[in-house]
């Protein structure tokens, strides 16, 4: 019986008549296409016995930027983003616990506070050995930040600062609400937050205040969505809107952060946000009067209609900086 491969010689002697010698793929070559400054790597890691899923890209020799995701969101948030700076940064992007692709602990074994949130990113940037960076912070993003950066200024090279809120007047009515819910944790105000965590309201949070709708992607509020409807989500949920009373305690501290330590600022503001008032983002100048302002006409997820201008000027903010 004829070896049924026998044929494969002649075979591949006919093709390189017909089209030249084929083209043979060496490691070296594979290598050099996967280490492209814009593939996003996906990883998850242990911080402070959290399993937290990261995307990262860029040259870890480079400068690192961090970006900090909001609610209901996670780093999926940055998928556009990330490519468009790991040409020239080093980027690292983690979804917090409870959030995205992390993983979402029992609430009786973990505290879902902003001061626990900001010691899991710290223990994760350790176990990247990570030093120093830059900070993207965005509606949760902004509390845990500022609590790193002001616990250790000298690691934090600047901020960016996208629709997060460190004044009391950028709090606008829409908090209400949630004001209601520190106050007093009744069935009444209870179900007026779960309001917050349905599908209807995650849209609109995506679509409030954009130009054109049309240039969203339902794949934002989908992917958020999935997450919200997890089980036992909603009650981790609840249990943030709870916490976030501690934030605006913690405003002069931040805001003194700002004063005594100067951090190169950018601030890049859908000013159309239902949330963050534009009042709020103008309040930062106060204490960081070299900062540099930018709003953009949409709304709360600015990077969903304005990605590639906000892009463009924090490469611009960042290769001015020493």
């Amino acid at each position: 019986m004829k070896n049924p491969l026998s044929f494969l010689p002649v075979l591949l002697l006919s093709l390189t008549a017909l089209f030249g010698a084929p083209v043979v793929a060496r490691a070296s070559d594979a290598g050099a296409a996967s280490d492209s400054s814009s593939v996003v790597r996906y990883s998850t890691i242990s911080a402070a016995g959290v399993d937290l899923f990261y995307r990262e890209a860029g040259d870890p020799a480079k400068p690192t930027i961090v970006l900090l995701h909001g609610f209901p969101t996670s780093s999926h948030m940055f998928r556009n983003l990330i490519p468009a700076l790991a040409t020239r940064y080093h980027i690292l992007a983690p979804d917090l616990p409870g959030f995205g692709q992390s993983a979402m602990p029992d609430r009786d074994k973990f505290a879902y506070t902003f001061d626990h949130f900001a010691g899991v990113i710290e223990a994760f940037l350790s176990a990247k050995n990570v030093e120093r960076y830059s900070l993207y912070v965005m509606d949760y993003g902004a509390p845990v930040g500022f609590r790193i950066a002001a616990a250790a200024p000298g690691k934090v090279r600047g901020l960016i600062i996208q629709n997060g809120n460190a004044y009391e007047e950028g709090l606008s009515p829409a908090w209400t609400p949630i004001r209601a819910f520190w106050q007093d944790q009744s069935p009444a105000n209870t179900q007026a937050l779960r309001q917050f965590l349905t599908a209807g309201v995650t849209r609109w949070q995506y679509t409030q205040g954009v130009r054109n709708a049309t240039l969203i992607s339902p794949d934002a509020w989908t992917v958020d969505q999935a997450g919200l409807d997890r089980p036992g989500n909603d009650l981790i949920q609840l249990d943030l809107f709870l916490d976030y009373r501690n934030n605006p305690k913690l405003y002069p501290a931040w805001q003194a952060y700002f004063r005594e330590q100067q951090p190169p600022t950018l601030i890049v503001w859908g000013k159309n946000d239902p949330f963050f008032t534009e009042a709020g983002a103008r309040a930062y100048l106060r204490d960081l009067p070299e900062a540099e302002l930018h709003f953009f006409d949409t709304g709360h997820f600015a990077l969903e209609e304005d990605g590639p201008a906000i892009a463009a000027r924090i490469l611009d903010f960042l290769q001015r900086q020493p």
